[in-house]
Protein backbone atom coordinates (compact mmCIF):
# COMPACT_ATOMS: atom_id res chain seq x y z
CA UNK A 1 0.00 0.00 0.00
CA UNK A 2 2.89 2.42 0.96
CA UNK A 3 5.73 0.76 -1.07
CA UNK A 4 4.50 2.75 -4.51
CA UNK A 5 4.38 5.95 -2.91
CA UNK A 6 7.09 8.64 -2.21
CA UNK A 7 7.17 10.79 0.54
CA UNK A 8 5.53 13.84 -0.74
CA UNK A 9 2.35 11.91 -1.61
CA UNK A 10 2.03 10.06 1.66
CA UNK A 11 2.36 13.48 2.75
CA UNK A 12 -0.63 14.55 1.11
CA UNK A 13 -2.89 11.28 1.46
CA UNK A 14 -2.05 12.17 5.41
CA UNK A 15 -3.33 16.14 5.03
CA UNK A 16 -6.86 14.51 3.05
CA UNK A 17 -7.65 12.99 6.58
CA UNK A 18 -6.93 9.66 5.66
CA UNK A 19 -8.93 6.36 6.96
CA UNK A 20 -7.38 4.78 9.66
CA UNK A 21 -5.98 1.85 8.24
CA UNK A 22 -3.66 3.93 6.18
CA UNK A 23 -2.75 6.21 9.39
CA UNK A 24 -1.74 2.74 10.94
CA UNK A 25 0.08 1.41 8.31
CA UNK A 26 1.98 4.59 8.14
CA UNK A 27 2.75 4.41 11.83
CA UNK A 28 4.23 0.70 11.50
CA UNK A 29 6.05 1.86 7.88
CA UNK A 30 9.38 0.64 8.09
CA UNK A 31 10.56 3.91 6.73
CA UNK A 32 11.65 6.44 9.06
CA UNK A 33 10.54 9.50 7.21
CA UNK A 34 6.55 8.09 6.86
CA UNK A 35 6.49 6.92 10.73
CA UNK A 36 7.59 10.77 11.31
CA UNK A 37 4.81 12.30 8.82
CA UNK A 38 2.49 9.77 10.53
CA UNK A 39 3.25 10.94 13.76
CA UNK A 40 3.45 14.73 13.10
CA UNK A 41 0.08 14.18 11.67
CA UNK A 42 -1.72 12.64 14.65
CA UNK A 43 -0.19 15.89 16.99
CA UNK A 44 -1.51 18.17 14.68
CA UNK A 45 -5.00 16.58 15.06
CA UNK A 46 -4.76 16.53 18.45
CA UNK A 47 -3.35 20.19 18.68
CA UNK A 48 -6.71 20.86 16.68
CA UNK A 49 -9.01 19.11 18.55
CA UNK A 50 -7.66 21.06 21.50
CA UNK A 51 -8.43 24.10 19.89
CA UNK A 52 -11.64 23.33 18.80
CA UNK A 53 -12.52 22.80 22.43
CA UNK A 54 -11.13 25.89 23.70
CA UNK A 55 -12.70 28.12 20.78
CA UNK A 56 -16.20 25.95 21.99
CA UNK A 57 -15.63 26.95 25.55
CA UNK A 58 -15.49 30.74 24.52
CA UNK A 59 -18.65 30.37 23.42
CA UNK A 60 -19.92 29.41 26.37
CA UNK A 61 -21.98 32.77 27.41
CA UNK A 62 -22.91 33.22 23.67
CA UNK A 63 -24.74 29.44 23.39
CA UNK A 64 -26.54 30.66 26.82
CA UNK A 65 -27.97 33.91 25.39
CA UNK A 66 -28.61 32.00 22.04
CA UNK A 67 -30.95 29.35 23.42
CA UNK A 68 -32.52 32.10 25.46
CA UNK A 69 -33.72 33.54 22.09
CA UNK A 70 -31.07 36.34 21.96
CA UNK A 71 -29.57 35.77 18.27
CA UNK A 72 -27.90 39.06 17.87
CA UNK A 73 -24.99 39.55 20.36
CA UNK A 74 -22.50 42.10 20.57
CA UNK A 75 -19.35 41.70 22.15
CA UNK A 76 -17.74 44.78 23.34
CA UNK A 77 -14.26 45.82 23.89
CA UNK A 78 -11.42 48.92 23.78
CA UNK A 79 -7.91 49.27 23.34
CA UNK A 80 -5.65 51.94 24.71
CA UNK A 81 -7.41 52.64 27.85
CA UNK A 82 -4.07 52.88 28.93
CA UNK A 83 -2.32 55.05 26.88
CA UNK A 84 -0.58 58.58 27.56
CA UNK A 85 -1.43 58.93 23.77
CA UNK A 86 -4.37 59.22 21.56
CA UNK A 87 -7.92 57.97 21.28
CA UNK A 88 -9.50 55.39 22.54
CA UNK A 89 -10.59 52.53 20.47
CA UNK A 90 -13.81 50.61 20.97
CA UNK A 91 -15.27 47.76 18.52
CA UNK A 92 -18.48 46.18 18.75
CA UNK A 93 -18.51 42.64 16.96
CA UNK A 94 -22.10 40.47 16.21
CA UNK A 95 -20.56 36.66 15.21
CA UNK A 96 -22.55 34.23 13.75
CA UNK A 97 -23.87 30.87 15.44
CA UNK A 98 -21.52 29.07 13.29
CA UNK A 99 -18.42 30.87 14.14
CA UNK A 100 -14.68 29.26 14.35
CA UNK A 101 -12.32 30.73 14.23
CA UNK A 102 -8.45 28.67 15.55
CA UNK A 103 -6.22 31.11 17.11
CA UNK A 104 -8.95 33.54 18.78
CA UNK A 105 -7.80 35.08 21.79
CA UNK A 106 -7.98 37.79 23.91
CA UNK A 107 -5.71 40.52 21.99
CA UNK A 108 -2.80 41.21 24.43
CA UNK A 109 -2.02 37.46 24.80
CA UNK A 110 -1.59 37.07 20.95
CA UNK A 111 1.20 38.81 18.58
CA UNK A 112 0.95 41.43 16.33
CA UNK A 113 1.22 39.71 13.16
CA UNK A 114 -0.98 36.74 14.17
CA UNK A 115 -3.79 39.89 15.45
CA UNK A 116 -3.44 41.31 11.92
CA UNK A 117 -4.27 37.72 10.36
CA UNK A 118 -7.15 37.48 12.93
CA UNK A 119 -8.84 40.76 12.14
CA UNK A 120 -9.18 40.07 8.38
CA UNK A 121 -10.69 36.65 9.47
CA UNK A 122 -12.81 38.61 12.00
CA UNK A 123 -14.46 40.85 9.55
CA UNK A 124 -15.06 38.07 6.99
CA UNK A 125 -17.09 35.77 8.88
CA UNK A 126 -18.90 38.21 11.58
CA UNK A 127 -22.11 39.46 10.55
CA UNK A 128 -21.63 43.09 11.39
CA UNK A 129 -19.01 45.05 12.93
CA UNK A 130 -17.77 48.79 14.14
CA UNK A 131 -15.36 51.05 15.14
CA UNK A 132 -15.54 54.14 17.98
CA UNK A 133 -13.49 56.01 19.83
CA UNK A 134 -13.12 58.97 22.02
CA UNK A 135 -10.16 61.48 21.18
CA UNK A 136 -7.91 62.81 23.90
CA UNK A 137 -9.15 66.01 24.56
CA UNK A 138 -12.33 63.89 25.00
CA UNK A 139 -10.92 61.58 27.72
CA UNK A 140 -9.37 64.82 29.53
CA UNK A 141 -13.03 67.03 29.51
CA UNK A 142 -14.99 63.23 30.71
CA UNK A 143 -12.13 61.08 32.48
CA UNK A 144 -10.50 57.75 30.73
CA UNK A 145 -13.66 55.41 32.08
CA UNK A 146 -16.42 57.76 30.56
CA UNK A 147 -14.59 58.16 26.83
CA UNK A 148 -14.56 54.70 27.20
CA UNK A 149 -18.05 54.23 27.46
CA UNK A 150 -18.38 56.66 24.74
CA UNK A 151 -16.42 55.04 22.21
CA UNK A 152 -18.11 52.10 23.11
CA UNK A 153 -21.72 53.62 22.46
CA UNK A 154 -20.37 55.06 19.10
CA UNK A 155 -19.20 51.70 18.06
CA UNK A 156 -22.68 50.60 19.01
CA UNK A 157 -24.18 53.35 17.27
CA UNK A 158 -21.96 52.28 13.75
CA UNK A 159 -23.23 48.69 14.05
CA UNK A 160 -26.10 48.16 11.02
CA UNK A 161 -27.89 45.58 12.92
CA UNK A 162 -29.54 46.09 16.12
CA UNK A 163 -27.89 43.74 18.36
CA UNK A 164 -30.33 41.89 20.99
CA UNK A 165 -28.08 41.24 23.90
CA UNK A 166 -24.63 42.97 24.71
CA UNK A 167 -21.27 41.76 26.18
CA UNK A 168 -19.26 44.07 27.58
CA UNK A 169 -15.65 43.60 28.91
CA UNK A 170 -15.98 44.71 32.87
CA UNK A 171 -18.04 47.63 32.10
CA UNK A 172 -22.03 48.60 31.92
CA UNK A 173 -23.06 50.86 29.24
CA UNK A 174 -26.14 52.95 29.81
CA UNK A 175 -27.79 52.14 26.84
CA UNK A 176 -31.16 50.63 26.50
CA UNK A 177 -30.03 46.92 26.20
CA UNK A 178 -29.76 43.76 28.07
CA UNK A 179 -25.95 43.91 28.83
CA UNK A 180 -23.53 41.42 30.55
CA UNK A 181 -20.15 42.56 31.91
CA UNK A 182 -17.26 39.77 32.11
CA UNK A 183 -14.65 40.97 33.90
CA UNK A 184 -11.61 39.55 31.84
CA UNK A 185 -14.17 39.23 29.56
CA UNK A 186 -11.44 39.40 26.39
CA UNK A 187 -10.60 35.64 27.65
CA UNK A 188 -14.07 34.48 28.30
CA UNK A 189 -16.04 35.29 25.42
CA UNK A 190 -15.96 35.06 21.80
CA UNK A 191 -17.47 37.86 20.63
CA UNK A 192 -15.58 40.31 23.23
CA UNK A 193 -12.09 38.55 22.09
CA UNK A 194 -13.30 39.22 18.40
CA UNK A 195 -13.87 42.83 19.67
CA UNK A 196 -10.82 43.45 21.12
CA UNK A 197 -8.52 42.17 18.22
CA UNK A 198 -10.61 44.19 16.25
CA UNK A 199 -10.28 47.57 18.58
CA UNK A 200 -6.58 46.56 18.82
CA UNK A 201 -5.32 46.41 15.43
CA UNK A 202 -6.89 49.17 14.81
CA UNK A 203 -5.95 51.87 17.37
CA UNK A 204 -2.22 49.97 16.65
CA UNK A 205 -2.69 51.21 12.71
CA UNK A 206 -3.74 54.81 14.06
CA UNK A 207 -0.68 55.05 15.96
CA UNK A 208 1.48 54.14 13.39
CA UNK A 209 0.01 56.91 11.50
CA UNK A 210 0.27 59.17 13.40
CA UNK A 211 4.32 58.68 14.37
CA UNK A 212 4.94 60.29 10.99
CA UNK A 213 3.35 63.94 12.75
CA UNK A 214 5.22 63.35 15.72
CA UNK A 215 8.29 61.11 15.39
CA UNK A 216 10.69 61.47 18.22
CA UNK A 217 7.63 59.91 20.45
CA UNK A 218 7.99 56.66 18.99
CA UNK A 219 4.33 55.68 18.90
CA UNK A 220 4.94 53.24 15.92
CA UNK A 221 6.23 51.33 18.93
CA UNK A 222 5.09 52.38 22.13
CA UNK A 223 1.28 53.22 20.67
CA UNK A 224 0.93 55.77 23.39
CA UNK A 225 1.70 54.03 26.16
CA UNK A 226 4.51 54.89 28.95
CA UNK A 227 7.47 53.06 28.24
CA UNK A 228 10.76 54.16 29.99
CA UNK A 229 11.80 55.55 26.36
CA UNK A 230 8.55 57.35 26.05
CA UNK A 231 8.46 58.70 29.49
CA UNK A 232 12.28 60.25 29.01
CA UNK A 233 10.91 61.76 25.74
CA UNK A 234 8.20 63.56 27.87
CA UNK A 235 10.99 64.71 30.40
CA UNK A 236 12.99 66.71 27.73
CA UNK A 237 10.61 68.24 25.29
CA UNK A 238 7.04 67.95 27.08
CA UNK A 239 3.93 66.39 25.53
CA UNK A 240 2.25 67.01 22.32
CA UNK A 241 -1.25 67.73 21.44
CA UNK A 242 -2.05 63.40 21.13
CA UNK A 243 -1.05 63.56 24.81
CA UNK A 244 -3.81 63.11 27.45
CA UNK A 245 -3.10 66.01 29.98
CA UNK A 246 -5.00 64.82 32.70
CA UNK A 247 -3.03 61.39 33.19
CA UNK A 248 -0.40 62.22 35.42
CA UNK A 249 2.94 61.12 33.65
CA UNK A 250 1.42 63.82 30.91
CA UNK A 251 -0.13 66.29 33.38
CA UNK A 252 3.13 66.48 35.89
CA UNK A 253 5.16 67.35 32.35
CA UNK A 254 2.94 70.45 31.62
CA UNK A 255 2.96 71.58 35.60
CA UNK A 256 6.34 71.51 35.99
CA UNK A 257 7.23 73.82 32.75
Amino acid sequence: MLSGLNIREIEVKLRNNPPEFFLKACLEAKRSGVRRLAEKHLKNKQTALEEEKRIQRLLYEEKKLWNQGFLMLAGLDEAGRGSLAGSVVAAACILPAKFYLPGLNDSKKISESRREKLCSEIKLQALDYSLGSAEPAEIDILNILEATKLAMKRALKGLRVRPHFLLIDALELPVDLPQLSLTGGDGLSASIAAASILAKVTRDRLMKELHFLYPEYGFNSNKGYGTVEHIRVLERIGPCPLHRRSFAPVNQRVSNE
